[in-house]
């Protein structure tokens, strides 16, 4: 009875563990069927979309290629009369002049048939009158009349090889595609930002610019973010916890038409902005306290992260908008904690490159050195955990592998702390106005 208990038991396990199996293996069929549904759904939509793409653009260029011919078959009908009128008027003014001699001509006529055939007495006067004025008009003299060959015959030439060639531009005019030539690759969250990544899916296909669009999930219109050469971008201004919508095409090279639009895709950010604390006099900052300059007050120190919001294995960001006067003490990094008694980073328990790219280390300067900023720089932190101590009521160690990049060049090291630090503030200082320094 207990091998025949213990062999239900273990049927009824096994039945148990197919059941479960065949639950799981059921909701993944469903789940790939709802794959297929949205796959025939995005190439019917998509069909739809190119179908009526394609309608309206060849519907736009047949009204505009008609009114490209009317416009050009009036111009060439008014050059017809402008001829025209050019060339008759020499004639009316020669027809003038003809049927004024004529006229002319009769009236001569009537008075010498007058004065032959007039009264014997006064016949001597009218003739001598009539002779005079015959004398006087001329009558060898004509108008010239021009002949036909010297006179315009209007004609039309049309070239038939213009229909040859429109119907091959027209044969050769647009293209399907069966899908776009990039697509959205990858998105990693920056603090208040995303890194947006793309690449090329056609191997034919050369690009010379990209253009990345995005909008809130509850928005109706995509908006331009970027346009450029580069295969990435970060997107800042963006709101934690928000999904947005991306997109991206290209530009072939040599082209003007941009190419379709990638797949949307949605990308968000689960962490908080960077942004500088309010209330130091010595700085100004945006309305997203994101970028900080550094005013005409005489007041000094250094401007600290609003919370200590930077976190091993992310990578912070400085880019400098403008410069002002360079000095020694000037100072970009991070720190463990704040000290508002301090005029610069380069103390202990702090990381921090100068403005003429002097690396300092807990107070003390390293023989690596990176270039000077100059407008336009970006300097970048990255850390990573290489050792991690106990961490407790009493305190702990932990090294830090710090990356410093500028202008191209790196330095890397590690930095020894006497206590664990999950997260640390950023900050800067700079001694004379005119610096801005946006961080993200």
């Amino acid at each position: 009875p207990m091998e025949a208990e213990a062999e239900v038991r273990l049927l009824l396990q096994e039945a148990q563990e197919s059941i479960e199996a065949a639950r799981s293996y059921r909701q993944e069929l469903r789940q790939r069927l709802r794959g297929l549904q949205q796959a025939r759904e995005q190439i019917r939509e998509s069909a739809t979309l190119t179908r009526d793409v394609l309608e309206q653009h060849f519907s736009d260029l047949k009204g505009t290629l008609k009114k490209l011919l009317d416009e050009r078959l009036m111009s060439l009908l008014q050059e017809v009369d402008a001829i025209a009128q050019e060339s008759i008027k020499p004639l009316d003014e020669c027809q003038k002049l003809i049927e004024h001699g004529i006229s002319t001509a009769d009236d001569l006529l009537r008075e010498g048939e007058s004065a032959v055939h007039g009264d014997v007495g006064q016949q001597n006067e009218k003739l001598c009158s009539f002779t005079k004025k015959a004398l006087h008009i001329q009558l060898d003299s004509l108008p010239e009349v021009p002949s036909l060959v010297d006179v315009p015959c209007l004609s039309a030439q049309l070239d038939d090889c213009l229909l040859t060639i429109l119907k091959d531009q027209i044969f050769r005019h647009g293209t399907v595609a069966s899908r776009p030539p990039v697509q959205l690759e990858e998105f990693v969250e920056k603090p208040g930002g995303i890194l947006v990544r793309w690449c090329k899916v056609d191997d034919d296909f050369i690009p010379q610019d990209y253009r990345l669009q995005y909008r809130k999930s509850t928005a109706t219109h995509f908006e331009d973010v970027y346009v450029g050469s580069e295969t990435e971008f970060i997107v800042l201004h963006i709101d934690p916890n928000v999904d947005y919508q991306f997109r991206v095409c290209a530009r072939g090279d040599g082209r003007q038409e941009w190419s379709p639009w990638s797949v949307p895709q949605i990308g968000r950010t689960t962490l908080v902005p960077h942004e500088w604390t309010t209330g130091l006099e010595g700085y100004s900052l945006s309305s997203r306290r994101n970028i900080a300059l550094r005013n005409d007050s005489q007041s000094c120190g250094v401007l600290y992260s609003k919370a200590p919001t930077y976190s091993c294995g992310q990578t912070l960001t400085f880019r400098i908008e403008t410069v002002g006067q360079p000095d020694r003490r000037d100072s970009l990094g991070v720190c463990v904690e704040q000290q508002n008694g301090s005029d610069s980073l380069q103390r202990d328990k702090a990381v921090c490159i100068s403005t003429n790219g002097a690396v300092f280390v807990n107070g003390k300067e390293m023989t690596n050195q990176l270039p000077a900023v100059t407008s336009g720089s970006t300097v970048t932190f990255d850390m990573e955990v290489v050792q991690l101590g106990p961490c407790g009521n009493e305190g702990g160690n932990s090294k830090l592998r710090v990356t410093i990049s500028s202008n191209n060049r790196e330095v890397v090291f590690d930095w020894v702390l006497d206590q664990c630090c999950g997260s640390l503030y950023f900050g800067c200082s700079f001694s004379y106005p005119g610096w801005k320094v946006l961080v993200f």
